[in-house]
């Protein structure tokens, strides 16, 4: 995701021929940003990408942040259509890691040795839910995906 900030509410602007009130995918990069900005206190060390539901049945949509020294993920969750923080972020680094695995073409499970258990996807388009509206919310990040499938590469080796 791009670093841009400042830019106002993501209902401001509109994706051409879409409802109105639809961000662009930029505009939804930057309040993801910020959601995560806003909970982490070191966050210009991280990459960040969308990861969504990894399996069925799985609900969770996170911001998750990724570095590759220390090797460490964040996953900060958020609710898909308010595009607001739901909890604070969980650190899974070398200390607390359990396990990684890949559990299908950009589907991973992560889990920490306190029990909590992360499965989700991390693909080159992701699509988050919009409220009251058809389809959803599409989020380009194909080079944010090709680095982050670079990085999970040697952490899956971590654990």
């Amino acid at each position: 995701m791009t670093s841009d900030t400042g830019f106002p509410h993501p209902d401001a602007a509109t994706v051409p021929g879409t409802d109105a009130g639809t961000p662009t995918s930029d505009q939804l990069k930057r309040v993801l940003r910020r959601v995560f900005e806003s909970q982490i206190p070191n966050y210009g060390d991280y990459n960040l990408v969308l990861a969504t539901p990894g399996l069925d049945g799985e609900t969770g949509f996170y911001v998750l942040g990724y570095r590759w020294r220390p090797a460490e993920v964040v996953f900060a969750p958020f609710d898909a259509v308010s595009l607001a923080g739901l909890e604070v972020p969980t650190s899974v680094n070398t200390t607390n890691l359990s396990h990684t695995d890949e559990l299908d073409a950009d589907a991973y499970e992560v889990g920490t040795s306190t029990g909590r258990i992360f499965q989700f996807a991390v693909e080159p388009q992701a699509v988050l839910p919009a409220a009251g509206a058809e389809g959803g919310r599409l989020l380009e990040q194909a080079a944010d995906w090709e680095d982050f499938r670079s990085f999970v590469d040697s952490y899956l080796e971590l654990a």
